[in-house]
């Protein structure tokens, strides 16, 4: 199946810095892909120059002819003394019809806020509303960047259930930068460990464990995390970790197989 969007080599920088380095990625029609990492690894800057907003200073992006992209940011930036209501900003850039407004609200959870100010909006309805616009396009991809930011966690779940609902109901392909995957992962189909570079990838699975996820973000989440299967595409300099026989850690992650004593405290803690 052809690619909606797939880079090559992609190496970003700031200021003479590598950002990014020889990232290959792709994403197929109807999938979502969430990509994860520590601060400063390059999430939105990967986001950012698949939209064209950050010219890459080596490899290939090739987007699919013809594409519409979707895209929220991590949170929207108005002036709060701007008079704006939800339905004008949804005809931002381009106008709208009353139906096409009403359905777009409708979709994302939240029909009675046409009239209501932008300014006076939650978090969470701002979020919904900004999905929304993106909808309105019938765009064939959504990219997310780290959209449910600042919000509580039954916030959080409610936008990634919408999202999978979303693609359910129209066949839109997903992007995503997120920090919540112990509340993502049911929802996503492919998980991307980016630490400057692609560290790992793979299909996820919600289970108990996650030996590799802990050993590049600590603790953080209390131990209760999901496990991804990552399947590597480049060699690692540590030994074979023997609980999952088929992970092989290298000179470019920061992973290391967890100690039999974490494991056995994270499962505890999970059970």
């Amino acid at each position: 199946m052809t690619a909606l969007i797939e880079t090559h080599g992609l190496t970003v920088g700031h200021g003479g810095d590598p950002v990014l380095t020889g990232v290959d990625f792709a994403i197929a029609p109807g999938e979502i892909v969430t990509v994860i990492g520590p601060n400063g690894s390059g999430k939105s800057t990967l986001l950012r120059a698949l939209i064209g907003l950050i010219r890459p200073d080596a490899g290939a992006i090739r987007r699919r002819a013809g594409l519409k992209i979707g895209y929220v940011p991590q949170k929207l930036a108005l002036d709060p003394t701007l008079p704006m209501t939800v339905r004008r900003f949804l005809s931002l850039p381009k106008p709208v019809s009353e139906a096409e407004a009403a359905a777009a609200l409708a979709r994302t959870g939240v029909p009675d806020l046409g009239a209501r100010q932008i300014a006076r909006l939650s978090g969470g309805q701002a979020q919904r509303v900004m999905l929304a616009r993106a909808l309105l396009a019938k765009p064939d991809i959504l990219i997310l960047d780290e959209p449910t930011q600042g919000l509580d966690q039954p916030a959080t779940s409610g936008f990634y259930q919408l999202v999978a609902e979303v693609r359910a109901q129209t066949g839109v392909a997903v992007l995503m930068v997120s920090h919540d995957l112990h509340v993502v992962m049911s929802a996503t189909d492919r998980v991307i460990c980016l630490n400057g570079h692609v560290c790992c990838e793979g299909t996820p699975e919600v289970v108990t464990d996650a030996p590799e996820y802990r050993a590049l973000f600590g603790f953080g989440t209390g131990g209760a995390l999901a496990l991804y299967r990552h399947h590597h595409d480049h060699d690692h300099d540590h030994a074979q970790d023997h609980a999952h026989p088929h992970h092989v850690h290298g000179p470019n992650c920061s992973h290391a197989p967890a100690k039999p004593a974490a494991k056995t405290a994270a499962k505890t803690a999970a059970e």
